[in-house]
C-alpha cells in the first residue's frame, strides 16, 4: 500500500448546505479523500446556482478588475454580471448569495500540467511505482483532486501517470460526481522511447522487471508510436503527450538531448490530430522544441533550453509554452533534505535558472504562455507558488493571472467552456482577499471556490 504523505492546502472549509445535502461529500472532506460508496454521486456536476457579490472582479478577458461587480450563476453557467444587486424578483426567491465585498474574483484557474497521480514522495525511488495497485493510484489521486480543487483551480490536464489509464478513471468519477476534483483533460500514459522520460527503467532494471502497465506508451519506430498514439484515442485519452527530450526526473537522459526522433513525433501527433486531440509535448532541449512544432505539436511543456528560433516558431505556430518556473527552489531545498535520486538533483539544479531566463526571454518576444506548473514534483495545492515567480520574470500580475485564465482556455480548446466570467461559459469562480494585482502573492489566499455553481470552499460559513 503506498505511503501518504499529508498535503494540505490550508483547513478544508464547510461546505454551504444549501448547494450540498449530501452528508457524504463532508464525509469525503474529512475522510481526506477516502471513496466512499463510489458506486453513488455525491452531487451533480455543474448544476449549481448562486448569486455573488464581489468587491472587485477579474473578468479573465479584460485587463482591468471591475469594482463592485455580481456575478450571477445559474444551472452552472455564468449567466451575467451586474454593477447592483439585482432587484427582488430577477432570479429565483431561494437562489443563495455569497457576500465577498473585500475579495477579488476571477475565473477558477487552468493547470496546464499536472500529475494528479503522482507525488516528489517517489523521487527518492521511483521503482515504488512498480508495487502500486490500481486502487493505491486512485486513492491518491482522489486525496490530490480534492486538494487541487480547494486551491482554486477547478480545471487541469493530467499529463501522463505511470499507471495506464488510472487518471482517466479519476475523470471519470468526478465528472459522475463522485468525487471532488477539479475538470480534469488526461494523457493516460507517455508516449517514451525505451529508457527515455517516460520509462520507469532504472539502474540494475531490466524492461521485463518492470510491470507492463507502466509501459504501456513505450515504442522505438514511427510506426509503433503511432499505434501507441491510436491506443491513447481509443481508450480514452483527452489529450496525448508525446516524451521528445531527455528528463530532469528520470534516470538517464539528459534533459537537453532529443529523444524521439522527428519521424515519430510527427507519428504520434498525426493520430491525435486525426481524431481531434491535442498533442503537449515535453521537451526541454531547444533542437527538441523546434522539432516538436515543426511536427505540429499544440503545446511544449517546459521549454527550458528554447532559443530565440524555438520562440519565433511558438509566436508563428501560436504553440503554448508551459514552463514551470516556480518548483524549482522548493525541489532542490526539499530535495536535499530528503536525499532524492542524486541525478535528479543535479538536473533540476542545472535548469532552474536557466528556464526561467528562457522564460523572460519567451515572454518579451510576446510568445503564448500559459500557467502550467508540473504539480506532483511538489506538494499538490501549491501551485500558486509559481505566480510571483511568473511576475518576478517578466509578467504583470493581470497576464500572470490570464495565463492561467483565458490564455489557457484558448490553448486548452475550452475556449467556449472555461477561462473567463462570461454568459455561457461554466460557472467556475474562485475568490481571494484583497487585491493580487497589487499583491500576486495573495494567490496562496483562494479561500472561496465555485466549480459548475456550485459551492467547494467558501470564505462564509453557512
Amino acid at each position: 500500500m503506498k505511503k501518504h504523505l499529508v498535503q494540505s492546502a490550508g483547513r478544508s472549509r464547510p461546505l454551504l448546505n444549501f448547494l450540498f445535502a449530501a452528508a457524504a461529500l463532508l464525509s469525503l472532506a474529512s475522510a481526506g479523500g477516502a471513496h466512499a460508496q463510489a458506486s453513488l454521486p455525491l452531487y451533480e456536476p455543474d448544476s449549481g446556482s448562486v448569486l455573488v457579490h464581489c468587491g472587485k472582479l477579474i473578468d479573465g478577458l479584460s485587463n482591468e478588475a471591475f469594482s463592485d461587480q455580481w456575478v450571477l450563476i445559474e444551472n452552472g453557467r455564468f449567466s451575467t454580471t451586474l454593477e447592483q444587486r439585482p432587484e427582488p424578483g430577477d432570479w429565483s426567491a431561494d437562489l443563495p448569495i455569497l457576500q465577498l465585498p473585500d475579495h477579488t474574483c476571477m475565473p477558477g484557474l487552468i493547470e496546464m500540467h499536472t500529475h494528479i497521480l503522482e507525488s516528489f514522495e517517489e523521487l527518492t525511488d521511483l521503482t515504488a511505482y512498480f508495487d502500486y495497485s490500481l486502487e493505491d493510484n486512485l486513492e491518491t489521486g482522489r486525496r490530490y483532486a480534492r486538494i487541487t480543487l480547494e486551491s482554486g483551480i477547478t480545471t487541469a490536464r493530467d499529463l501522463g501517470s505511470y499507471y495506464g489509464w488510472a487518471a482517466r478513471d479519476l475523470r471519470d468519477e468526478i465528472n459522475r460526481g463522485e468525487v471532488a476534483g477539479p475538470r480534469l483533460l488526461v494523457a493516460g500514459f507517455y508516449l517514451t522511447i525505451p529508457g527515455g522520460g517516460g520509462d520507469l527503467l532504472a539502474p540494475d532494471i531490466t524492461e521485463e522487471d518492470i510491470p507492463p502497465h507502466l509501459r504501456m506508451g513505450v515504442a522505438r519506430t514511427p510506426e509503433e508510436f503511432a499505434e501507441r498514439a491510436q491506443a491513447a484515442v481509443d481508450g480514452g485519452a483527452d489529450v496525448v503527450k508525446v516524451i521528445a527530450s531527455g528528463a530532469v526526473l528520470a534516470y538517464g537522459g539528459e534533459p537537453g538531448a532529443p529523444e524521439m526522433d522527428p519521424a515519430s513525433l510527427k507519428a504520434a501527433i498525426d493520430v491525435a490530430h486525426a481524431a481531434g486531440l491535442k498533442v503537449a509535448a515535453h521537451a526541454h532541449g531547444a533542437q527538441s522544441i523546434k522539432e516538436a512544432i515543426l511536427a505540429g505539436a499544440d503545446t511544449i511543456e517546459h521549454a527550458t533550453y528554447i532559443d530565440d528560433e524555438g520562440i519565433a516558431l511558438s509566436i508563428q505556430y501560436d504553440v503554448g509554452l508551459s514552463m514551470d518556473i516556480g518548483a524549482g527552489d522548493w525541489m532542490i531545498e526539499e530535495g536535499m533534505r530528503q536525499g532524492w535520486v542524486e541525478e535528479f538533483l543535479r538536473k533540476t539544479i542545472e535548469t532552474t535558472q536557466v528556464q526561467r531566463d528562457s522564460f523572460r526571454r519567451a515572454h518579451e518576444a510576446g510568445a503564448p504562455i500559459v500557467f502550467g506548473t508540473d504539480a506532483g514534483i511538489y506538494p499538490h495545492g501549491m501551485a500558486y507558488i509559481q505566480f510571483p515567480v511568473m511576475v518576478e520574470y517578466g509578467m504583470t500580475p493581470m497576464q500572470a493571472i490570464q495565463a492561467a485564465t483565458s490564455v489557457a482556455a484558448i490553448q486548452l480548446g475550452w475556449e467556449d467552456r472555461v477561462g473567463a466570467v462570461e454568459a455561457g461559459r461554466f460557472g467556475d469562480l474562485i475568490a481571494v482577499p484583497g487585491n493580487p494585482l497589487e499583491d500576486i502573492s495573495l494567490m496562496e489566499n483562494v479561500d472561496t471556490v465555485i466549480k459548475g455553481g456550485l459551492v467547494f470552499r467558501s470564505a462564509m460559513t453557512p
